[in-house]
């Protein structure tokens, strides 16, 4: 695992390193919301639907005339709640709902780098004012609250998931976004402890819609 994740760190650097000269260069503080369902009202942010905040740095290296970009961001990640979760059987009993609803399960602190491929759609007379863009791109989580769950279960340290999104660019500094991880690796681990777990292994991973905004100088 150890391995994997200087492989991925050492991708993310070269695709940075090898930019063209005249590529710009922009950084500034992102803050976003995780929620459940992605909606197109106000009701987007009510409490039911909210799983969690992030906030951070964003780096943005642009390539002028064909209005192509990569971000490159350290966020911080409380993410309240967990999706996709399932047994072999494809349900859950009593005491796997338990499980599931218990703290360690809902709860979760990660450092997130999301690495992303942005493309610009330049519009002609308002470019300046709006600029709408399409972004994907992987993310790399590495857990920064506890491991252990149970005595039958663990978190895993290390996620990565693939992010889809679009977003506004507003007078050229501000960054509005929405986007959905779908995870790639499994988030938790089942312990060869000979403690019975319930029925039967529970797996899942992080999927999850984020809205965040950026201020980039």
């Amino acid at each position: 695992m150890k391995k994997l994740q200087t492989l991925l760190l050492a991708i993310a650097a070269i695709a940075f390193c090898s930019l063209p000269a005249s590529a710009q260069f922009r950084i500034g503080p992102r803050l976003g919301m995780e929620v459940n369902s992605m909606r197109l009202n106000s009701s987007i942010f009510d409490n039911d639907n909210r799983a969690g905040f992030t906030g951070g740095v964003q780096a943005e290296f642009t390539i002028p005339v064909v209005n192509v970009a990569f971000d490159l961001s350290l966020m911080y990640v409380h993410r309240v709640g967990q999706s996709n979760f399932k047994n072999d059987n494809g349900n859950l009993n009593a005491d796997d709902e338990a499980l599931l609803n218990s703290k360690s399960f809902k709860k979760r602190d990660y450092i997130e780098i999301p690495l992303n491929f942005k493309y610009k759609i330049g519009l002609p007379l308002v470019g300046k004012i709006v600029t709408p863009y399409i972004f994907t791109g992987p993310s790399f989580a590495f857990l920064a609250s506890k491991r252990a769950i149970t005595e039958a279960y663990e978190n895993k340290a290390f996620d990565v998931a693939w992010n889809f999104g679009l977003g506004l660019q507003l007078f050229t500094h501000l960054q509005v976004g929405a986007s959905y991880g779908l995870g790639i690796t499994k988030t938790v681990n089942r312990l060869n402890t000979g403690i019975t777990a319930p029925s039967t292994p529970i797996e899942g991973k992080n999927n999850y819609w984020t809205v965040t905004a950026a201020w980039l100088f």
